[in-house]
């Protein structure tokens, strides 16, 4: 009887310190990575674009690591203005050491974030300049807004095309066209 005693007040003890645990630390339980602490940044080394909102970093212990700038979308590849979103981003950080503001990993399990090159901020750049959309399902900047604005107001970069497409609503078309073409298609036997 002793012993079934024991391993109750045990089991309660467990239940209890799991709960005081999560309390204290819930991000350590999260399905997803969470963002790190603000003084957290990382300083990398750019060693890749990929496109206007993509880029590879590597990190002192010679890591690679993919980063997704938090906040704006710019366009695909072979979507008007693809090649110069992405040349625009190279000119700021290829080869270049970038400091960044962790704000967790998306789905395909790259890092999002703010990326700095000295005092400036990439991602408000990329907007500024025309290059890239702010994504306001992910963000809701009053510095990307604006620098949206003033953007399409000077109908700099991509603003220059009245009928500009944004990338979520050119990948949903582009996904659409390929079920099109895939339900066209006959079957393989």
């Amino acid at each position: 009887m002793g012993a079934v005693v024991w391993m109750k007040s045990a089991l309660i003890l467990l239940v209890v310190a799991t709960v005081l645990a999560f309390a204290a630390e819930p991000q350590a339980f999260a399905a997803e990575p969470q963002a790190r602490d603000a003084d957290a940044n990382e300083t990398w080394r750019v060693v890749g674009v990929s496109d206007g909102d993509s880029l590879t970093c590597l990190t002192p212990e010679k890591k690679q690591v993919k980063v997704r700038l938090h906040g704006i979308d710019a366009p695909e590849r072979g979507q008007p203005y693809g090649n110069r979103s992405r040349q625009a981003l190279s000119d700021l950080v290829f080869g270049k050491d970038v400091e960044v503001e962790d704000r967790g990993t998306d789905r395909f399990k790259r890092t999002v974030g703010r990326v700095t090159v000295g005092t400036v901020d990439v991602n408000r750049e990329m907007v500024a300049s025309g290059m890239a959309w702010h994504y306001t399902r992910y963000d809701q900047s009053r510095k990307l807004r604006d620098a949206e604005k003033a953007a399409r107001d000077a109908k700099a970069g991509l603003w220059a095309d009245p009928h500009a497409c944004p990338p979520w609503e050119w990948r949903r078309l582009e996904e659409q066209e390929r079920d099109r073409r895939r339900a066209l298609s006959p079957a393989v036997p």
